[in-house]
């Protein structure tokens, strides 16, 4: 029976043929709306990313008293107030399910002289918060919390001062939210990562003119600077064309071209990983946009066989897995999954998730605290799986379903939305066997 909501059916898949773009980057469609909405000037943001995550990020920083234009789909054009301009509000900020939204607005908002509580929906108000709260504090923000988890009630008119920080777990989010707020503090801010993260903030600060100095691991900047208007031209979302590169590899007879993919070598870990998997996977016309390499790729069915993913690449990936585990169950032979305990506080626990829902359409999984090996080679069936409000789990169900050799039925598809809008018609417009429907 449907767990409600939206559910998503598939079937046997077609080879998978075409040119397709997918929709703009995430993480650079956020970034873009908070500093253009600080800088002086008016920036003019293309390829913005259209899901329900950019939008309540853009809604905020409306709340906030900026003028936010959007003359046409994928277009922003952005009044920004200056880094002291934003103005309070006595209304709850609402994230929706954005957890980069709010990790960063946190880290923006502890510095102003106006009080803010920040929202979010059922999924986000679970997802963990005090990795971000706890480093803030140091700095001398006041954020209260229930236990760590959301609402956050952030205290206005507090003095920071910049702190040299050491991350316990590499994250971009809590990376970004130091710097932001750094960008208010007195004296340095200097933050230093495990492994690297994706370095999406630093390179935008410097596109909009903050002087910033950062190399893989470690950004420093000091406070006092303002940022300067500056337009954004976004890439397509590498996360998102991740679905396609996995489906291509794996449905037999496939020969497709994704368009102007960022290429970010701190996003790219899994070509990486699928391409020692043995996929046949072309990168071309490499170019650079908006201060990122962007390319397309051209990917192609071939035979996979298991691996174990090197644990440096795994911050490299994060977003990946759920697509890579189907890979994964597909493949010749074992793959073994390390490091990777990260993926226990996303939407959902993406590790018991996605293991949960590959085992249910008949793959051999032994999960661990921190990752899980795959017993590739399995066919795998029909039946219904549950996405628990993760977009990224009902994407990569989806995937596995072209291969399974009956239905399968995924419940609770709606916050596919968030990140990748029109999901559904582009991947039919290619060859999947893929509908949507809300059942009674």
């Amino acid at each position: 029976m449907s767990g409600g909501g939206l559910q998503f059916t598939t079937g046997r898949a077609a080879p998978l043929r075409g040119r397709v773009r997918v929709p703009g980057d995430k993480s650079v469609s956020h970034r873009a709306i908070m500093f253009a909405s600080l800088a002086d000037g008016v920036s003019r943001i293309t390829g913005f990313l259209e899901g329900e995550d950019t939008r309540a990020t853009a809604a905020v920083f409306r709340a906030l008293g900026v003028r936010i234009d959007a003359p046409n789909d994928g277009e922003r054009i952005v009044h920004g107030v200056g880094i002291d301009g934003l103005r309070g509000t006595d209304a709850a900020l609402d994230c929706g399910n954005a957890g980069t939204a709010m990790r960063l607005l946190a880290g923006l908002l502890a510095a102003q002289p106006f009080d803010s509580t920040l929202i979010g929906d059922a999924s986000l108000s679970k997802r963990p918060m005090r990795r971000v709260i706890e480093p803030l504090a140091r700095m001398g923000a006041i954020i209260d919390s229930t236990d760590g988890l959301p609402p956050l009630c952030i205290r206005g008119g507090q003095r920071l001062h910049g702190i040299d920080y050491t991350l316990p777990v590499a994250s971009a989010q809590v990376k970004s939210a130091l710097l932001l707020a750094g960008l208010y503090a007195e004296g340095e801010t200097t933050v230093r990562e495990p492994h690297p993260t994706r370095d999406y903030t630093e390179s935008m600060l410097r596109q909009f003119g903050i002087a910033i100095d950062y190399a893989p691991g470690i950004a420093t900047l000091r406070g006092g600077q303002r940022l300067r208007a500056s337009d954004v031209n976004v890439p397509a979302d590498f996360s998102s064309a991740a679905f396609f590169l996995v489906a291509a590899s794996i449905v037999p007879g496939s020969d497709l071209v994704l368009e102007a993919v960022g290429m970010n070598p701190r996003r790219t870990g899994l070509l990486a990983t699928l391409r020692d998997m043995g996929a046949d996977i072309a990168v071309e016309r490499e170019a650079v946009q908006g201060g990122e390499v962007v390319a397309d790729l051209r990917v192609r069915h071939a035979p996979l066989h298991g691996i174990e993913v090197p644990v440096e690449r795994v911050p490299d990936m994060i977003d990946e897995f759920p697509a890579l585990f189907v890979a994964a169950a597909l493949a010749d032979g074992p793959t073994v999954v390390r490091g990777a305990a990260e993926l226990r506080v996303k939407e959902s626990d993406r590790l018991a998730t996605m293991s949960t829902a590959l085992r249910t359409l008949g793959a051999r999984i032994d999960e661990t605290p921190d990752g899980a090996t795959l017993h590739g080679g399995t066919a795998l069936t029909g039946g219904h799986v549950h996405a628990h409000g993760d977009h990224r789990i009902a994407m990569s169900a989806a995937i596995a379903g072209q291969l399974a050799s009956a239905p399968v039925w995924i419940d609770d598809c709606d916050n596919v939305a968030t990140s990748f809008p029109g999901f559904v018609a582009l991947t039919s417009s290619i060859g999947f066997s893929l509908s949507q429907n809300r059942p009674a």
